[in-house]
């Protein structure tokens, strides 16, 4: 580990680099990830089948009724606070993530584009207004009595053994479809999220992703545009990626250790950080 640790901090210490990451980055908050080692496929929701489909909307609110407690509660882990360190020391110039957990912006990452959306939102598709997921979610307990929420799996994806009976709240405003402010496999990442991503990525001249497979094209697309710019790239992941092919620095390892590993080879000056990947 203290090789690869060092390795990456001296691409660090040579590099301005902008951070892409996925779901890697928040298992150690006990949020599981899509495609772990020895993880079971899990069931995604489509944009147009939430969209058209009363029932597919009913069992997503279910099943996310009964996840969010899991959510809520997370909080950053060593890696989230390293990286927030090493934003506020100059050695990153800005992070995307494909995570909506919203735990980069908690552990006080300044320059945070959410690419796919955060769960901490849900808005309205017929008039666009936005509530807290929190306050949907005693919205659904006064709905739905006898269901009981458990954080035992990540929203949207916990099981819930008969969703046909749930009531699903509608939109304080209109009475309109409530979804959450996240893009549905299907859906198109925002252009204002795209552009204010791309803008970072201008300010860079490397790339580091943490926890991603980069199996999905909107974290993909920034491997691409680093190769097509002739930018090296470091990947930290367990498992393999899309882009192994194109990392100049390769760590297999999970992402919370690794990253306050760096953090400390760098030997940033704690005095002049927000944030303290070695605090709770």
């Amino acid at each position: 580990m203290s090789s690869c640790v060092n390795e990456l901090a001296r691409f660090l210490r040579e590099h301005r680099a902008l951070v892409l990451t996925g779901a890697g980055c928040s298992t150690e908050s006990g949020i599981p990830d899509y495609r772990g080692n020895g993880r079971s496929p899990r069931t995604t929701v489509q944009h147009r089948a939430f969209v058209g489909d009363a029932m597919v909307r009913k069992r997503y609110w279910a099943r996310s009724f009964a996840g969010w407690p899991r959510i809520a509660e997370a909080q950053p882990n060593a890696g989230h606070r390293a990286l927030a360190a090493l934003e506020a020391s100059g050695h990153i110039a800005g992070l995307v993530t494909q995570n909506v957990d919203g735990l980069h912006d908690a552990a006080g990452t300044q320059r945070v584009v959410e690419l796919h959306g955060a769960l901490r939102n849900v808005r309205c598709l017929d008039c666009y207004a936005f509530e807290p997921r929190a306050e949907l979610q005693r919205r659904l307990c006064e709905l739905n009595p006898a269901v009981v929420p458990r954080a035992y799996e990540a929203d949207g994806d916990a099981s819930i053994e008969d969703a046909d009976d749930f009531v699903v709240a509608d939109c304080l405003h209109c009475g309109g479809v409530l979804k959450p402010d996240v893009v549905f496999f299907g859906d198109n990442v925002a252009r204002e999220k795209l552009a204010a991503a791309m803008a970072l990525f201008e300010e860079a001249n490397a790339l580091v992703v943490i926890g991603s497979s980069l199996q999905v094209f909107s974290g993909y697309r920034f491997v691409l545009r680093a190769v097509q710019a002739n930018l090296p790239i470091a990947i930290v992941n367990l498992g393999p990626t899309r882009s192994d092919p194109h990392a100049t620095v390769r760590v297999t390892a999970p992402a919370g250790e690794t990253l306050e590993g760096t953090w400390r080879a760098l030997n940033v000056d704690r005095a002049s950080v927000d944030v303290d990947p070695t605090s709770t």
